[in-house]
């Protein structure tokens, strides 16, 4: 019942959201709905935890700070700002470099290493073509949709381990090898030719799907010059899916190599180097895992098909406990909350990585778990599910707490309780010398890491260190203050809620994951 009763809910919720598109749907191209969430009445919020954990999310929420257009500015040189881990894993640099219209063409640079250090460099790929911006995204708000075409794609092998290993994977008559004959390292090797109709990218899972979404971001700061991030595609988590995968999220972020973070000296490394001279970044500082203290989002995140989102993480090490703080937003911003998901447990550690060096294995258990609800659309759907399904149906409020552990866990939004989940965490340093916390990325598909073969090899955005203490449990209202008004309502707004609870539902066939 519960599974014809949510097919009838979908296909209602998908009519309103076509006749919402064809009421707010104009002739400009670039044109979406910017009208924001009514403001909930009678929410007016304030923080209970660290004073530290305050400060930085409430800075993530500074509209003063960071600005965003739409069709984005990608003209321009970007690059890494660290040694990037794509699942596989694979260590990688990248530098991108988009030219004036109307040519739309680019040139990229995407080097591979051997370590997770991007010490030890393996090949590099020159990847040229063009790129068409289509229309801001109806699925990721705030980001741009675009078409890329390759015309052509070399590569360059710098070492002679790395020849024994791609000569099993590339077949000699792509890379114009005679019989008998050998790959030599540092010589050009001519991998995809559009006018050529040669393509032997296959073999690598190579693609640049990356591009087909895209995001610049501006970062003003009262102190020093402002800084640009390019914001591109999600690669898909299961390799062969990456090569089709279209994103709806996105990777860390390419830095503007003349607008960058400061100080930067990964960049640097990055933008001077060439094909035949890889970056050689120096080896990162061993940082033993510890996680005690509280560790909060630096940006507003994003996880692909699902909505934006911060956390706060507390631990303690002594007695192998963790709490977590999920906000989910509807914008890039994290500026309108949607709901937040409160959850606690215990973990292990079972030991060093062996895939990823100076990661650490660890599994973790979700035994108890809260909800609050901010839209009301979604507010509508809790109250609307039968009792012990989630929580105590008919009581579901704006802004209050509900416990969702006696229930097992809350089907609408896809928690199950007691939950198990495989991770992999490693510690780091920002360019503040500041602590930062990496931990697993999520499986693109939307399942769960509940087994060891699902465990992650590649990383989320890292999280910041706020506070040290251990013990003190966040009690959570949003980060925002939302002042009383009017109920009003407009075509946006009732397309927003829509797509809000659609993808709130997709949850229920999938898993909305912790960490």
């Amino acid at each position: 019942m519960a599974g014809v009763r949510l097919v009838h809910l979908l296909k209602t919720i998908w009519m309103v959201f076509l006749m919402q598109v064809l009421c707010v749907m104009g002739s400009k191209l670039w044109e979406v709905p910017t009208a924001p969430l009514v403001p909930h009445a009678n929410l007016s919020t304030r923080l209970f935890w660290e004073p530290q954990c305050q400060v930085q999310l409430r800075h993530l929420q500074n509209e003063a700070r960071i600005t965003a257009t739409i069709p984005p500015k990608l003209e321009g040189h970007w690059v890494s700002s660290r040694c990037e881990v794509r699942p596989g894993p694979e260590f990688l640099t990248r530098s991108y470099s988009f030219y004036q219209s109307p040519t739309r063409l680019f040139r990229a640079l995407q080097h591979y290493y051997s370590d997770s250090d991007c010490h030890i460099p393996t090949y590099s790929l020159v990847i040229r073509g063009k790129l068409r911006l289509r229309q801001a995204s109806w699925i990721t708000r705030g980001a741009t949709e675009a078409e890329h075409h390759l015309h052509k794609v070399g590569m360059v092998i710098h070492s002679q381990k790395a020849i024994h290993h791609l000569a099993t994977r590339l077949p000699s008559s792509c890379l114009g090898l005679r019989a008998g004959g050998h790959l030599v390292p540092h010589r050009f090797y001519e991998l995809f030719n559009a006018k050529a109709e040669k393509d032997c990218l296959g073999a690598l899972g190579f693609s640049m799907m990356e591009l087909e979404l895209l995001r610049v971001e501006t970062h003003h700061h009262p102190h020093s010059r402002p800084a640009q991030e390019l914001f591109l595609g999600d690669v898909h988590t299961d390799w062969n899916e990456r090569v089709h995968h279209r994103p709806t999220g996105y990777q860390e972020p390419l830095q503007n190599a003349m607008h960058h973070i400061h100080p930067c000296p990964v960049c640097a490394l990055v933008y001077r180097a060439s094909e035949q001279h890889p970056p050689i970044l120096p080896p990162s500082p061993s940082v033993p895992l510890d996680l005690n203290g509280h560790w909060v989002s630096q940006r507003c995140e994003s996880r692909p098909s699902v909505l934006f989102l911060t956390r706060l993480f507390v631990f303690n090490e002594e007695q192998r406990t963790w709490q977590g703080t999920y906000q989910h937003y509807s914008d890039p911003m994290c500026r309108q909350p949607i709901f937040t998901l409160l959850a606690s447990g215990h973990y292990a550690k079972v030991g060093q990585s062996v895939k990823v060096r100076g990661a650490t294995e660890l599994v973790f258990k979700v035994t108890r778990a809260k909800a609050i609800a901010f839209d009301r659309a979604l507010l509508r759907e809790l109250n609307s599910t039968q009792n012990g399904r989630c929580g105590q149906a008919g009581r579901w409020e704006v802004g209050v707490e509900q416990d969702i552990t006696w229930t097992d866990g809350c089907e609408a939004l896809g928690i199950r309780l007691p939950h198990k989940e495989y991770e992999l965490f490693k510690m780091g340093v920002d360019h503040k010398g500041r602590p930062l916390l990496f931990n697993g990325e999520r499986p693109t598909d939307g399942s769960s890491p509940d087994r060891p073969a699902k465990r992650p090899t590649s990383f989320q955005t890292p999280m910041v260190q706020c506070s040290t203490r251990v013990g003190v449990e966040p009690r959570y209202s949003s980060y925002s203050d939302h002042s009383t008004g009017p109920k009003t309502t407009s075509s946006a707004n009732a397309l927003h809620s829509s797509l809000i609870l659609l993808s709130v539902l997709n949850a229920w066939c999938w898993n909305i994951h912790l960490f």
